[in-house]
Order: C-alpha cells, then structure tokens, then sequence
C-alpha cells in the first residue's frame, strides 16, 4: 500500500525535523485504508527506500530499489479526521539512514508500507484512571491512546521522561485535560530525574498503566512495582502494559526477527504476540 507523506511544521514536533532530532508526519492514504481496525499500540512497517528509475505513476513494491532493503516499524503516534478522510502521524528519532530518509519526505512523495500490525493496548474495562508512561521516544504511540481516553471521560496522567528537554513531547499537543508530568535526566525540563522515580506518586491513583520506552525503563518499572505490591498483592494486581520495541524484518511473524524472550525463557514475536505484553510477564 502506498501513501502520501506530509512532514508537519517543525512547531508540532518535540525538537523540529532536521537529521538528528525527532520528527513527525501526517499521512494521506488511499484505500485499502491504514486505518481499518486500528487502534492505539499497534503499528505500520515502512520501507525507506526510493523508486527506481522509470518506476511510473503507479509504481507497485517492485519498482523501490533494495537499499535500504528492510522496512522500519513505526507506530501509530496519533489520528485525525480531514475533510480528505482520516488522517495517522508517526513520531520517531531520526537516527540512521531509514528515518534520516523519512524526515526528508515532501508532501505528496510516496511511501511504500503494510498495517495495521501487532496488538495495541488492550482497552477492555481500563478503569476510570488511566496512567501513562513515556521514556524518550516511547511517547509516541501514548498521545493516540491519550486522545481516546479523553474522549471517552477517562481521567489521565502522563509522565513524560527524556534525556533533556529537547526529547520532551510539547505540552501544548496534549489534550488540555491530562495532567503532564515532565523528567528530564539533566533537569532542563520539569523535575530532575527519570520517570520511574515519580513512578509510585501515581501508580496507586491509578486503575491500570500503559508504557513504552527503553528496555532499562521497563525493568527497573518491573522492580519498583514488585517491591511496592509485595507477594500478598498478587490476586489484586492492576494491569500494567508495556508496548515493546524491536527491530523486524517483516512486521507479520515470518522472519523471526525480532524474538524476545519472556521472564520464564519462552521467546516471543513482538510484531505478532505483541508489541503490547504484560510488563510482569517480560521482567
């Protein structure tokens, strides 16, 4: 499937979308939608790789050159409706070739890709409070999730972590009824620190959790919460859902790229059981 790319205003993006900064786009998409399904957590893989000489004005997957060969797996970062239909963004770190090709994309280029995939968030019964954990780039796929819980009189806490300031998502692009709550590591932004020491001021506020971020920030979020519950809170433990990351090759289950490996020893394809998982089953 094909889409148009439109980067955004370097305003509606955390640090613009010049090589080595995040950067953000909206997408245009003709049907067979990239949408149809979809819901927050899940993902689309998109190749960055240009067309071929003579590729026509139709061009199908055959017409883009081998290199970059693999497709990069992107979340869904948020979406609108347009009077042209539905709109999905992607957020991402330009920090190699794939994403340093997306941020160079103008409106109305093509770009070749396949979605919705994975599991997303699981959004049965969350509860009335709702607490949101980002760590670097992991904001992305929470602003959509961040957006339907509004919509639906859910009450949100997001807390938003990054090295500095320049990886914080802007506070003006979130939805005025959730409460942001900002880490950075050298204290430019917010409160000095990382997001899992301001963790527990709001874990027992809330009915279930939702993070996605670095591996180090999942396992150290994994010890902090088994220490605050301790075994006798086993049965009356609330929900705590990490969306993990990987590098795939194909986003569908067939290559086996991007296993990972549970706490009991059993791999696990996070772009087909995943990338949603339960953070205790992990770590």
């Amino acid at each position: 499937m094909w889409f148009d790319a439109a980067p955004v205003p370097a305003a509606a993006a955390p640090s613009g979308t010049g090589d080595g900064g995040p950067a953000a786009g909206w997408a245009r998409h003709e049907p067979p939608d990239f949408l149809a399904g979809a819901g927050p957590g899940q993902f689309v893989m998109l190749r960055t790789s240009d067309l071929v000489a003579g590729a026509g004005v139709a061009p199908s997957a055959a017409a883009l050159a081998d290199d970059p060969l693999l497709p990069r797996a992107m979340s869904y970062h948020r979406v609108r409706e347009t009077d042209a239909g539905r709109q999905f963004a992607i957020l991402y770190d330009v920090v190699g070739r794939g994403t340093a090709w997306l941020a160079r994309r103008e409106p109305g280029d093509l770009v070749y890709g396949w979605g919705p995939l994975g599991k997303g968030f699981r959004l049965v019964n969350p509860g009335q409070n709702l607490l949101l954990v980002g760590g670097g780039i992991g904001i992305a796929p929470l602003l959509w999730l961040a957006d339907y819980a509004v919509e639906k009189g859910l009450s949100v806490v997001l807390l938003d972590g990054a090295r500095d300031a320049g990886g914080i998502f802007p506070a003006e692009h979130v939805p005025s009824e959730v409460e942001v709550v900002v880490t950075t590591e050298d204290g430019s932004l917010g409160r000095k620190g990382r997001v899992t020491e301001v963790f527990l001021d709001y874990f027992d506020w809330a009915d279930s959790v939702y993070v996605c971020g670095p591996n180090p920030m999942f396992a150290a979020l994994a010890d902090i919460i088994r220490a605050h519950e301790g075994p006798g809170h086993i049965p009356r433990r609330k929900p705590v859902q990490a969306l993990l990351e990987a590098q795939m090759g194909c986003g569908t289950g067939i290559c086996y790229g991007c296993a990972v490996f549970d706490r009991r020893g059993n791999p696990r394809l996070v772009c087909k059981e995943g990338p949603r998982f339960p953070l205790r089953d992990m770590w």
